[in-house]
């Protein structure tokens, strides 16, 4: 989920447009257009109005009210929310923000120590086996587990970190041009870029109030762009996937550009792969027989990243089938650090956002994933079996069987979940789909021949454990064409998104049937400027302060209030991005208020709470990266304040003074 928005400011455009680059050839009728419908039928009825009925609304509300109300309702974000806190004001500074009575705390920053014999953070020296034992660079997805394995412990736990991508111009200091930064490394420079991708596991302990890495914790663990990696499930050792180095297509080295993620009930973590296709490069990106599927998946004669100028694997004329290796979901065992990550391909390959999971009324696993590039499609997979809970290991490759669905929504508020299954409907091999592997490798394309929705950049797909819906978070599609548009969408060039909420069967019921094919859907709000961006839709108490754009990542508290992160305001709003909370229920449902916002040149990523809801956890990516900015210049050097010290990518804690749930 890198930066998200073309619309000028801080959002560098060779970046955004890894995944904006819109590789679906032939969207077919689009989310915008249903959503127009859905919401002039169904919006009055689910308490969300336009932009102008919500201004008009939310000032009569505060004008029949006494002045010592109004201004109480102003700051409390409108009647109806269960939401304690005192909302803070929209801003843009080189700080970040919180309400009143709540504090933040930096747990680990890019650079610090993860394993025993890591060696003190140098900005000017940096090397790849420093950099291979230290905290990587962009962390993303957040997932604590609690310490001790099965407890509900809130104070100790290992956070498991993704670290999604490098940004070199903010990294090593003399790099000016954040093009010629990418494109032009060293080898070193390359080799500690790779060492700064993947994920750190760290055990963490909250002592006296404060959060803190546990030094050399047992369990501590870096994953790398260069870490052995077993490839699993149906697609394990096709053709497509042996290369020179591994003739066998069962073992890959590293994984690439991990977004968001989820976990598994049994206590594994997953980390997805996302914008995979800047790393690799070469002429056979256009001439080779693989080149429609290059071209499906964005994978270009130019590579993103210049590392194929010093590692021959990310040469396609080098290595063509190394790209299929990529782009999967990768599960991990942060308990136990010898335990090799394995790529579950059995959930198919596409730019995952996340993989988050809600266990069907049968025992059977449901995992949920976007596909984050505009006009591509919404995922679910269903595993064959039921999980064991009592056995831990009975689980261990329950992620190998099953069968992985694409969605279609309906105008009329249902939806369907088609199967992505060789031999049915159009997949079959006279389309070029000889075996389940084949739709797997291309999972894209068969979601293309099923005539699946296209969406506005699906990101994080989250069930919510309170009432048993499911939220997508679509942030924002400004690619739409005018000639798109017609009465039914009013949303051309969609800059600020919009969370669409599905509803299995059962939702609201301890049966929830997460494994139906079929649904409803509903629009839980439309983002933008309430009044000054068309078609924004909200709650009619939504606040100066509560409006949000293009919303990324979400997280849901014990009481099923959604906590929404978002990616891209800079550039669409002139704000910084943020950490939004609603209530998903009552009469404060979708009154969205506005509770941490990111200093200048940052993304909010990875929203996580403990099991006692007193800590949220947020990645803070790419904090500085400003126009112009660069490791000597940055707008902003935050956390440390330290002129000797570059801006930091880095995990922060959120915990209220005295103790407290969080936002109650």
């Amino acid at each position: 989920m890198t930066h998200s928005t073309d619309q000028g400011g801080a959002m560098p455009r060779e970046r955004l447009e890894l995944e904006d680059i819109g590789s679906n050839p032939t969207p077919r009728e689009t989310i915008g257009e249903l959503v127009e419908r859905r919401l002039s039928r169904r919006a009055a009825l689910r308490g969300l109005l336009g932009a102008g009925a919500a201004a008009g609304l939310s000032g009569q509300l505060l004008a029949s009210a006494s002045p010592a109300a109004a201004q109480g309702m102003a700051a409390q974000g409108g009647a109806g929310s269960s939401l304690g806190f005192r909302e803070i004001a929209h801003q843009m500074t080189e700080r970040d923000a919180v309400p009143e009575g709540y504090e933040i705390q930096t747990v680990i920053r890019w650079g610090d120590a993860v394993l025993p014999d890591a060696p003190a953070f140098d900005p000017q020296h940096q090397t790849a086996a420093a950099q291979a034992m230290q905290f990587g660079y962009n962390n993303d997805f957040i997932e604590f587990f609690p310490l001790p394995q099965g407890s509900r412990t809130a104070d100790h736990g290992l956070l498991t970190v993704n670290h999604e991508y490098t940004d070199p111009h903010l990294m090593f200091p003399g790099l000016t041009d954040e093009e010629l930064a990418r494109q032009n490394p060293t080898r070193e420079q390359a080799l500690t870029e790779m060492a700064a991708h993947g994920m750190s596991v760290v055990e963490i302990r909250r002592e006296n109030g404060r959060w803190a890495p546990v030094a050399a914790g047992r369990l501590n663990r870096r994953i790398t762009a260069g870490t052995p990696i077993r490839i699993s499930g149906p697609a394990a050792g096709h053709p497509r996937l042996q290369t020179s180095a591994d003739p066998t297509g069962r073992q890959v080295l590293g994984m690439l550009n991990n977004c968001a993620g989820g976990s598994t009930p049994w206590g594994t973590v997953l980390t997805a792969e996302e914008n995979f296709n800047q790393y690799f490069g070469g002429a056979t990106a256009t001439t080779g027989a693989q080149a429609a599927a290059y071209k499906r998946y964005g994978i270009v004669e130019k590579a993103g990243y210049g590392w194929n100028r010093h590692v021959a694997r990310f040469s396609l004329d080098a290595e063509p089938n190394e790209p299929n290796r990529f782009g999967w979901i990768v599960e991990i065992d942060p308990y136990d650090p010898q335990a090799a990550p394995v790529k579950r391909t059995a959930l198919g390959r596409f730019k995952h956002e996340g993989c988050t999971h809600a266990v069907s009324a049968d025992g059977r696993v449901v995992f949920y994933s976007g596909d984050d590039e505009r006009f591509d499609y919404v995922y679910k997979f269903v595993t064959a079996r039921a999980w064991n809970p009592d056995d831990r290991a009975a689980n261990r490759d329950l992620l190998d069987e099953g069968t992985l669905y694409v969605a279609r929504f309906l105008e009329d508020g249902r939806m369907e979940w088609l199967p992505l299954v060789q031999g049915q409907g159009p997949l079959t091999e006279a389309n070029g789909f000889a075996s389940q592997a084949d739709v797997l490798i291309e999972t894209r394309r068969a979601a293309d021949l099923l005539k699946a929705t296209p969406m506005d950049r699906p990101e994080d797909v989250q069930p919510n454990p309170a009432n048993g819906r499911v939220y997508a978070m679509l942030t924002n599609n400004t690619r739409r064409k005018p000639e798109q548009v017609d009465k039914a969408n009013p949303r051309a060039a969609n800059a600020h998104g919009h969370v669409i909420e599905m509803i299995p069967p059962g939702a609201g019921t301890d049966k929830v049937d997460h494994a139906a094919t079929e649904g409803r859907w509903e629009i839980f709000l439309v983002a933008g400027r309430p009044g000054v961006d068309a078609g924004a839709q909200y709650h009619q108490g939504t606040s100066a302060e509560g409006w949000l754009s293009c919303p990324d990542n979400c997280a849901f508290d014990s009481k099923g209030r959604i906590w929404i992160a978002t990616d891209g305001a800079p550039g669409t709003s002139k704000v910084a991005d943020g950490l939004y909370a609603a209530d998903t229920e009552g009469p404060g449902r979708g009154l969205t208020r506005l509770f941490y916002q990111a200093p200048t040149g940052a993304e909010v990523c990875g929203p996580c709470f403990t099991p006692d809801d007193q800590t949220v956890f947020l990645a803070i990516q790419h904090p500085g990266d400003d126009k112009g900015s660069n490791f000597g210049n940055p707008s902003t050097r935050w956390p440390d304040f330290d002129a000797a010290l570059p801006p930091r990518p880095s995990v922060i804690a959120i915990v209220r003074r005295g103790g407290g749930a969080i936002g109650s």
